[in-house]
């Protein structure tokens, strides 16, 4: 997962998979969903994002541990 911030016009876009989007839909107001040839979300984007979160603050919990064979 990747996040993007472009200051410019204040989005901020979360990239959920390595996947080229082939649809996308609005899900909220401000929040579009980017969806893959199978319907599955890829990426996220959040007009106006410095409004509805504190983008200076970043913090992660309890993410999976990648398993090895």
């Amino acid at each position: 997962m990747k996040l993007h911030y472009y200051p410019d016009t204040d989005s901020l876009y979360i990239d959920l998979a390595e996947k080229p989007s082939t649809d996308t839909r609005e899900l909220a107001e401000g929040v579009v969903g980017d969806f893959d040839a199978a319907g599955h979300l890829v990426g996220l984007d959040i007009d106006h994002a410095s409004l509805v979160a504190n983008l200076s603050h970043f913090e992660l919990d309890a993410l999976p541990l990648k398993k090895t064979a």
